[in-house]
């Protein structure tokens, strides 16, 4: 089941997404008149940077938050953007193959990458271009030893997948892409201590822990992972792929 957010929250933190997005974006070659899918699209932060790039394209922009959504848009009205609620694990319908893919850390909330990236494959034309990012294999390393210290032991149930890079350029390939590249970067992410790192882990890292929790216990659970964890850090390692659709 696709977790909910606190989209406002989100919108509102000093995001490392922003860089990462960044990168993602200054890999996609863009002539401006192309339909483009950002598959989990969030709050919109990348979409507004494709559209700046498509005065005469479009975005599809897609993800499994009712809520992301609805900030999405509020902040965005222009008729070269389309948004939809879809859950990327199932078959996207789209009326004409589209020009290129991206996605900014999305695909480590997604369990099946085997059904994630056929559905991706399908709605794109031979050629089109998938850039993509994500937490990758070692990631959060420190946020996950310090969830197993607060609750006893590793959590039942996992609430993100941090995929590798063998497993994930074979799964590539079965999709159907071809010129892969696929790589590993660490990436830590600095913030202030207090009030600022613990609202990020309970918005962007924790969300999966807290949703099997009573709310009245949701502020010192984060409290504890941020003691835990020490250093105001986060310490992120991205998944970063590069594929082209095969003919």
């Amino acid at each position: 089941m696709p977790r909910e957010w606190n989209a406002r929250s989100y919108d509102a933190l000093p995001l490392p997404h922003t860089g990462w997005g960044a990168r993602v974006l200054h890999q996609v070659p863009l002539r401006g008149d192309e339909h483009v899918l950002d598959a989990g699209a969030g709050t919109g932060r990348d979409a507004v940077a494709l559209l700046e790039r498509l005065p005469d394209g479009r975005v599809l922009a897609v993800d499994a938050s009712h809520r992301m959504l609805e900030v999405l848009a509020e902040k965005v009205a222009d008729p070269r953007l389309e948004v939809r609620h879809h859950d990327l694990t199932t078959p996207l319908v789209v009326n004409s193959p589209l020009d290129a893919c991206i996605s900014v850390a999305t695909f480590h909330w997604i369990e099946d990458h085997d059904a994630l990236f056929q559905n991706i494959g399908q709605v794109l034309r031979p050629g089109a271009v998938f850039v993509a990012e994500c937490g990758g294999e070692g990631n959060v390393a420190r946020v996950d030893a310090a969830v197993a210290d607060v609750v006893g032991g590793v959590p039942d149930g996992a609430v993100w997948h941090f995929a590798g890079v063998e497993e994930t350029r074979d799964q590539l390939a079965a999709a159907g892409f071809e010129d892969i590249e696929v790589g590993l970067r660490p990436d830590p992410a600095h913030l202030r201590a207090g009030e600022q790192f613990e609202a990020f882990l309970a918005t962007v890292i924790l969300g999966g822990h807290l949703a099997k929790m009573d709310a009245d216990r949701h502020e010192d659970f984060v409290t504890a992972v941020a003691d835990r964890i020490g250093e105001p850090v986060v310490d992120y390692v991205r998944l970063e792929l590069r594929a082209r659709k095969a003919p």
